[in-house]
């Protein structure tokens, strides 16, 4: 992938992720890593919507979470990105939301259960970061979200949203959408008083595997890109 095709997919993610609901005003952010240079990474700036990011106020920042080329303001929480990029050589996007059912969720303190398929996709795969509410605006703060992600997916930010991280952008923002649709189905079954039991692991880690490769997030992500671009977003 090019520099110019990385920024694109990026600009696409983030019509995507506004589309399908993930988007707070400016707040929220993604990043990608810069192809072949795994020491910086393209981020979305500050004070502009995910659905407006654009070729020209993409950031590129390196792992200190310093600004070295652009000239937009950059987000305070930019460590999120750094110190999980530091840490997780396997990782090329990095994507920061507040999605409603997620920090529903989040607030109540339980796990995420195994109550539909998407939540399989994050089974033994969902950290928890509950230090503060407040914003992520240190280094240190942002080393201690990648270590509550750890190797998983994703991390749950207690009362504040969540972080996915993953292999391409693809994956990053279908799993950000599941995570949300599982954390909405969950908490539907729970306002029942009912909810039944989840099925044996197994199983569930069956579904996690089908769900979960590579071609997946793509067929779904390009989908997703396709209806947006029907929608004429």
């Amino acid at each position: 992938m090019t520099h110019e095709e990385a920024k694109q997919k990026l600009i696409v993610a983030g019509r995507v992720l506004v589309e399908e609901g993930q988007d707070d005003f400016t707040r929220g952010h993604i990043s990608v890593r810069v192809p072949d240079d795994p020491g910086h990474f393209f981020m979305k700036p500050h004070s502009v919507g995910l659905d407006e990011i654009t070729p020209y106020n993409i950031l590129t920042i390196d792992l200190e979470g310093n600004v070295v080329a652009g000239t937009a303001r950059r987000h305070s929480e930019v460590y999120i990105h750094s110190e999980i990029y530091r840490v997780r050589a396997d990782v090329s996007c990095v994507l920061h939301t507040h999605p409603t059912y997620a920090v529903a969720l989040s607030a109540t303190g339980q796990r995420l259960k195994c109550l539909s398929q998407p939540s399989a996709l994050f089974h033994e795969s969902l950290g928890v970061y509950d230090d503060t509410i407040n914003l992520i605006r240190t280094p240190q703060m942002g080393a201690a979200v990648a270590k509550a992600l750890g190797s998983n997916r994703a991390a749950l930010l207690k009362n504040h949203g969540i972080v996915v991280a993953g292999g391409t952008i693809e994956e990053v923002v279908v799993s950000a959408l599941m995570l949300e649709n599982a954390a909405q189905i969950q908490m539907i079954v729970e306002a029942t008083g009912h909810p039944g039991p989840e099925f044996p692991a197994a199983d569930i880690a069956k579904l996690k595997h089908d769900i979960g490769r590579a071609d997946q997030f793509v067929v779904n992500f390009d989908y997703l890109v396709r209806r947006t671009q029907r929608q004429g977003k």
